[in-house]
């Protein structure tokens, strides 16, 4: 008698292409995938995919209607795919009685200015910074702030609304733009919380990188350090290239690796996949977020393990499932990935140069996920990428420089927005 399929429930904001990449896997691993999304719970199962309606805003609740939902056929083991449904995740897992986060430090790293604040009372390497309310006095504010600073939501992801201020009439500039933001109707439909306050910190110098990991009872198990060779100095801080293995020098390595650890340790994580981010000053390495997820958007096709390469989402389902053959390295060639930067905001119409990128020596693969005639944003409104570029070789520099190559090679064509009058205030936006 075959033993039954193991089934995996994913928590995603939305059915996109990061999601493809784990119901790819679980095909080939014969693995039930049931999802569960913030869509509407008035429509009838929309995309016949039979998709848990939930509201993310509201974890706790959103993780009882899914041990209701599943009472009867419960899942084996659950992932949150971005950074809106780990608190949701956490609280599933636990309702369920399955491997998880303890919910209140996946909440704690959900908000930048609690994770600031659990950092710091541990002694980690975090730059100084204080909150202040959306629309508070700013006059009173200024004295306080130290420049250079970086302003930020205590919410949103991507870099979307992180500004970069020099001076207090930067400052000022910075702290009106990310207000109209964070009280834009997109915005505020998601019902973030937080979205009533800012976050001022301290600029740190040096160069970014990431860290993807996975946790095993409390154990980080560093999957790959990513080096960011472009300067992300600013004023807005939209994200390009990822590149491994690491440039940095085995000491520095070493001292990532440790900070990463101490950090997640503060948090209170202790199991599943992790995504962290840092800057690598003279000093060594500063904490700039922690989050309990895989790396986002199609990046993690980048990654490849073992023998076999498995993909990134394999290794996670193996992982979640208790599958075995996880305990592989990553491939020995260097891998990267452009997420292409959007040059202005505006319609997408096409994008021309494609197949000549595609033709440059070293690049994989080429994916343009923005929609044609969808308006695209740019930083730091934006938050999504026009699409991705993969490189592999021998060397992380032949990575980067085959990376750049294909991008210069893409010419992306944008069609301006039409103003649109409210019918009621007769406002203009665009």
């Amino acid at each position: 008698m075959n033993a039954p399929r193991k089934k995996l429930l994913i928590l995603a904001s939305k059915l996109g292409y990061q999601t493809r990449g784990f119901v790819e896997a679980a095909d080939a691993l014969g693995v039930e995938v049931q999802f569960a999304t913030d869509r509407c719970h008035k429509l009838a199962d929309p995309w016949s995919d039979g998709a848990v309606p939930l509201h993310f805003e509201n974890p706790a609740e959103a993780a009882n209607e899914i041990a209701r939902y599943l009472a009867h056929n419960p899942p084996d083991a659950i992932l949150a795919l971005g950074d809106r449904p780990t608190p949701t995740a956490a609280y599933a897992a636990r309702a369920l009685g399955l491997p998880g986060n303890d919910p209140a430090a996946v909440e704690r790293c959900r908000s930048k200015l609690a994770q600031r604040e659990a950092l710091r009372a541990a002694g980690l390497p975090v730059p100084d910074f204080f909150s202040l309310a959306l629309r508070e006095a700013l006059d009173n504010i200024l004295p306080r702030v130290k420049f250079p600073c970086v302003v930020k939501p205590l919410s949103l992801a991507a870099s979307q609304g992180v500004i970069r201020a020099n001076d207090a009439e930067e400052f000022r500039g910075a702290v009106l733009r990310i207000r109209t933001l964070l009280e834009s109707p997109e915005i505020q439909v998601t019902r973030e919380t937080g979205l009533d306050r800012l976050l001022v910190e301290e600029y740190v110098h040096g160069a970014e990188v990431a860290i993807e990991g996975l946790l095993d009872r409390g154990d980080l198990r560093v999957l790959a350090i990513f080096d960011k060779p472009d300067p992300l100095e600013g004023p807005y801080f939209e994200e390009t290239i990822y590149v491994t293995p690491s440039r940095l020098s085995d000491a520095q390595q070493f001292a990532l690796r440790d900070c990463a650890a101490r950090s997640i340790r503060a948090l209170g994580l202790t199991h599943g996949p992790l995504h962290a981010e840092f800057r690598v000053s003279e000093n060594g390495p500063w904490v700039l977020e922690i989050a309990p997820r895989p790396i986002g958007g199609l990046c993690s096709r980048a990654l490849r393990f073992g023998p076999q390469r498995i993909s990134l989402e394999e290794l996670l389902l193996r992982h979640a499932l208790e599958l075995g053959g996880t305990d592989v390295e990553r491939e020995a060639d260097a891998s990267g990935v452009m997420m292409i930067p959007v040059p202005r905001s505006g319609i997408f119409e096409h994008v021309e140069g494609l197949e000549a990128a595609e033709a440059v020596p070293n690049v994989a693969e080429i994916r343009i996920t923005a929609r044609r005639k969808d308006y695209i944003a740019a930083w730091p409104e934006g938050a999504s990428y026009l699409g991705f570029i993969f490189a592999r070789a021998s060397s992380s520099a032949e990575v980067e420089a085959a990376l750049r190559e294909a991008h210069a090679k893409l010419h992306f064509v944008f069609s301006p927005r039409l103003p649109v009058e409210h019918p009621a205030t007769g406002k203009i936006s665009i």
